[in-house]
């Protein structure tokens, strides 16, 4: 399979909206005829997980013009999404690896010698949820403010130890009551490691992806996380 980023997070926590937006930025530039661009911007599948439809690669489907169709796969799991992203993997690793024979064989693949990157969204699960390293290369845990400040500091595996937390809807704080403050406060504390001897945190990112905040920053931590490996 390609470079496989895995994304997860809670119902309603602007997964696909990330995944929509990924798409619309990275297809956009990879089809583009420049050789500099060819050669940061990778050609891209998507995969999605709904339990029991297609819901969010129809929407994808319907919102963007940038990739085909046929490059968005949809897995429906079944059962608790966590069990497709970190048991039994089988039908995501399946759809990755199709998508990465499907990129690498387009006759239209004006940069065949990168490796796709696939993006390989889970469906809406707890806070226990996290993607097997068989499955993923990288992976965006995305939580968002309406769930309350209190979010962060619950724990649980995605916002522990995802490479980039994204602390998505900022702008409806406010409205909520949520505290950013609190919210990174707590983010940086669950998110230490002193595996080498010495405390290192783990990237946070606050986002309102509707809105374009951030997304700048998501993109280039992806791609740059993409060309190291």
């Amino acid at each position: 399979r390609g470079f496989t980023v895995g994304i997860g997070g809670p119902v309603g926590s602007g997964k696909t909206a990330l995944v929509l937006a990924l798409i619309k930025r990275l297809a956009s530039k990879a089809n583009k005829a420049n050789s500099d661009i060819e050669l940061k911007y990778p050609r891209i599948g998507v995969v999605t997980n709904d339990i029991f439809t297609q819901e969010d690669a129809q929407f994808l489907h319907k919102n963007q013009d940038a990739l085909d169709a046929k490059y968005i796969k949809a897995v429906e799991t079944g059962g608790c999404p966590h069990a497709a992203i970190r048991e039994d993997v089988s039908a995501n690793l399946t759809a990755c690896e199709d998508l990465t024979k499907l990129v690498l064989l387009d006759g239209n693949n004006s940069n065949p010698n990168l490796p796709p990157l696939i993006l390989c969204e889970s469906g809406g699960d707890n806070l226990a949820a996290a993607f097997s390293n068989e499955l993923a290369d990288l992976t965006l845990y995305v939580i968002d403010v309406a769930g309350g400040d209190k979010v962060p500091r619950k724990g649980g595996p995605g916002i522990t130890q995802s490479d980039l937390l994204i602390i998505n809807k900022i702008d409806l704080a406010d409205a909520v009551g949520a505290s950013l403050e609190v919210m990174e406060r707590d983010a940086n504390l669950m998110r230490q490691s002193s595996g080498t001897g010495e405390v290192t945190v783990g990237p946070t990112v606050f986002a309102s992806v509707k809105n374009g905040t951030s997304l700048d920053e998501i993109e280039n931590f992806v791609l740059d996380e993409y060309h190291k490996a």
